[in-house]
């Protein structure tokens, strides 16, 4: 095999990697879904549609996103098979520590004790309104308010 059946064989494999209309759908479908993310910052969007559904929507997008750059501009879709051993044993090891973590993080102060709340933030504003559906008074308290009592 000559030098020039080489240059071409390894130009033919460089252009097995897409075409330029691929990597524009490819731009255009993360245009489409920064959009997408984008709306979720808007009043009508805050307004109507439930916090956890956003940012599971939020998720859901973003990892889209990824996938399709990792996909196609990090050229992984022409990857050898190797690629399996190394990224789905690491994709599940991230979903089970979101599975077991996340909740973990989202309810750590449903059943705080007081000396807890005591460092804790302050709840927002918005918020007041929405711990307080048991009665109780749920408000962080400052140090000062722990020599009162």
């Amino acid at each position: 095999m000559s030098i020039q059946d080489e240059k071409s064989l390894q130009h033919d494999d460089h252009e097995g990697h897409g075409s330029t209309s691929l990597y524009v759908s490819v731009f255009i479908a993360l245009c489409c879904l920064t959009s997408l993310s984008f709306l979720t910052y808007f009043d009508f969007w805050r307004n109507t549609v439930p916090v956890g559904f956003s940012r599971a929507f939020m998720l859901a997008v973003s990892c889209i996103k990824a996938l399709l750059v990792i996909t196609f501009f990090m050229h992984l879709k022409w990857e050898a098979n190797w690629k399996w051993m190394l990224t789905v044993p690491a994709s599940l090891m991230a979903i089970f520590l979101m599975a077991v973590l996340v909740p973990d993080i989202g309810l750590r102060m449903q059943h705080a004790s007081y000396e807890r709340m005591i460092y804790a933030a302050e709840v927002p504003a918005d918020e007041d309104t929405a711990h307080d559906t048991d009665g109780h008074d749920d408000k962080a308290h400052s140090p000062s308010d722990k020599a009162e009592h």
